[in-house]
This record gives structure tokens, sequence and C-alpha cells, in this order.
């Protein structure tokens, strides 16, 4: 039990310094007298550093162990959080935002990690396990991140992820042991076949591609979640992060059954099932968005949709794509986030100059995403040999 908790502790920093961090966009964007899209630019810097970093964390893992890797990114993510809570302008901040991705992008020895560890059902189960426990987490944290934010004002949600980092450092610098037993000598040159054998490979290009877009299409909408509910519907950061944590909440409950779900439904249904729910979701806030703007809580209930389609097929995808290459999984996670985080990096992107203060322009996005899914897996037809 001690190496899945140090995992998932390993994670939960990771994956909530967005979401605590968001309720406070509003005030960061008035403390620092600076437009809107440059504030959700710290989340595009730090899709960019995880983007960077996931490129070498993987290989370096494969040769240098796991634990060694884990050891360096949370420290550079402790740095990372440190500085935000520091920050003194805009530019450190988007600097701080930059190195904690960087730090992120160990996630990916994360999941060398549970392949090197967990094999086929086993390591679906974990993962849903997993990604029910940290999306729980992610839930609770703009409702978190908005109490912190009214008590302490938006350096104490900062802080609190700084905290979280420290702790998780400590107990992996004594506690993870190490699961690559046999390393490789790091070759620049193995690197780069190894990637090359990656994305020449059309079924992990597809798998890839196909989660990174469920990601980016979600990251669109909750980088302008905060504008969205509390100035265009006038709502209160409360209820603003009480709808994000009915969104997250339901990729968490599917989640947790997932390992169920892939028995009773079996792969290929799972994901033709999933992308279906996803498309259901997408079409609605689209459509929903033109014909009522003003009614949130259809927004809200849209990406509901959305999430619940994505907890059905997310784990299924990722653990196909994983596999592939069995004999480089710390590269293929790799792989896997660069092409993620390249992905997120690009639609923030988008989203920062496209939003215009009303939902359809960010839905138009979403709904982009999943026609973009749709159109990859009807040309490649991968999910026939899932």
């Amino acid at each position: 039990m001690l190496l899945p908790f140090l995992l998932i502790l390993s994670l939960i920093a990771k994956f909530i310094e967005i979401d605590i961090s968001v309720p406070s966009f509003p005030d960061i964007v008035r403390y620092f007298n600076v437009l809107e899209g440059t504030i959700q630019l710290t989340i595009a810097y730090n899709f960019l550093g995880v983007c960077i970093g996931g490129l070498f964390f993987g290989p370096l893992s494969e040769c240098y162990g796991r634990r060694r890797m884990m050891i360096i990114g949370n420290t550079l993510l402790l740095i990372g959080a440190v500085g935000c809570v520091f920050t003194l302008s805009v530019s450190w901040l988007l600097i701080s935002r930059f190195i904690q991705g960087i730090g992120v992008s160990t996630s990916v020895v994360v999941f060398a990690i549970i392949a090197d560890s967990y094999k086929g059902n086993e390591a679906v189960k974990f993962i849903g396990i997993m990604n029910s426990i940290i999306t729980v987490l992610i839930a609770i944290a703009p409702l978190l991140g908005s109490f912190i934010n009214k008590i302490v004002g938006w350096r104490g949600n900062y802080a609190s992820v700084a905290i979280l980092c420290f702790i998780s450092w400590v107990l992996l610098l004594f506690l993870l042991p190490e699961t690559k037993k046999d390393r490789d000598i790091f070759s620049l040159k193995k690197m780069m076949k190894d990637y090359k054998k990656l994305l020449s490979s059309s079924k992990f290009m597809v798998l890839s591609l196909a989660q990174s877009l469920f990601s980016a299409a979600y990251m669109s909408f909750i980088t302008c979640g905060p504008f969205l509910y509390m100035e265009t519907f006038d709502l209160s950061s409360t209820i603003y992060a009480l709808h994000q944590g009915a969104m997250v909440g339901s990729f968490s409950l599917i989640s947790l059954f997932s390992s169920k779900i892939l028995k009773k439904l079996g792969a290929i249904w799972c994901v033709i099932s999933g992308i279906g729910v996803i498309a259901i979701g997408s079409l609605s806030l689209l459509i929903l968005s033109i014909i009522m703007p003003s009614a949130y809580y259809l927004v809200t209930l849209s990406m509901v949709i959305f999430c619940i389609g994505c907890g059905i097929c997310q784990a299924v995808i990722f653990n196909a794509s994983l596999n592939i290459f069995p004999e480089m999984k710390g590269t293929t996670s790799s792989a896997i986030s660069f092409i993620r985080a390249s992905i997120m990096a690009i639609f923030i992107g988008l989203t920062s100059y496209v939003y215009d203060g009303q939902a359809t322009s960010v839905a138009i996005l979403v709904f982009f995403a999943v026609v973009l899914i749709y159109c990859l897996f009807i040309v490649f037809k991968v999910w026939k040999n899932l």
C-alpha cells in the first residue's frame, strides 16, 4: 500500500495546482493590473514546462532510475511553487509557473512506475482509482481555492500548493522505492530513435492525440471558467467552485468504476460509448450557449456530460497507448505527456485570444476538439485493435 500512497500523493500537488489557483484569477488580474488573457497564460506557460520536461524525464528514468528523476522533478516543482508565492511581477509569476510545469512533468515517471508494477486490468483498475481520488481532490480544489482566496488572498492558494509540494518531496526522498531494475545506458541517439518509433506509429499517435484533445477541450473551458461564471454570469466564487466541482466530480465518480465498466463493455465499446457521450456533451454546450447564453446551469450540465464520457474511456485509452511498446514505457509516457501538454498549451493559448466573455466562444473550441477526435478515429480505425 505504500507505493500507491506515494504515487497518488506525488500527483496531488501536480494536479490541483491549476484548479486551486483558478478562483484567484480575477483578483490576480486586478492586483497586477493586466488583461485577463495575460493571467490565463500562466496555465499555458505551465503546460509549456510540462511539454519540455516531459520529453526528458521519461527516457532519463530508463537510464538513471525512476526514483532519482522523481526526486529531481519534485524539487523543481517545489522551487516553482515557492516562486509563485513570493512573485513581485507577472513576469516572475509566468517564469515560476514554467518551472512548476517542468516539475509537474515528472508525472510521466509516475505512470512508468505504474506500468512497471501493474499489468492489464490491474493497471486499468489502479489508474481508475487514482483518477478518481485525484479528481475528487481536484473537485474540492476550487472550493478550497475560493475559501483561501477570501481569507488570505491569491498568494495563499499558491502557498498551499507549496506546502503540499514540500510534504510530498520529503516523503518521496525517504520512502520511494526504485521500480526500474534493469537500467539502459543513456544515448541521445537511442532516445531519438525511440521517439521516432513512437511518432511513426499511427495507433500510438491517434490514441495520444485523442486523450490530449479530451484534456485540451476541458482545460480550455476551465481556463475561462472563473471569468465566465463570476463575471459574465455574475456568480460568487463559491458558486463557481461548486459548478466546477460538479464537472470534476462526475469524471471522478465514473473513473472509480472504470475497471468494472471495462469488464462489462470491453475496451472497444468503452472507447466508442465514451466518445459518443463526449460528443453529446460538446454539442449540447455549443447549441445551448447559442440559444440560451445566460443559462449557466445548462452550461455546467453539458460539461458534466462531457466529463462523464471522458471518465468512461480515458483510462482505457491511456493504458492502451502506454502498452503499445512495453519495452520503453518511460519514453512512451514522456511522449504522451509531450503531446498532451503541447495540444493543451495550443488550445489554452487560443482560448486566451478568442474568449470574448461569452460561453459560445469556448464552446466552439470544445466542439472543434471533439470533431478532431472523431476524424482521427474514423480515418485510422485504431479502436478496432484496442
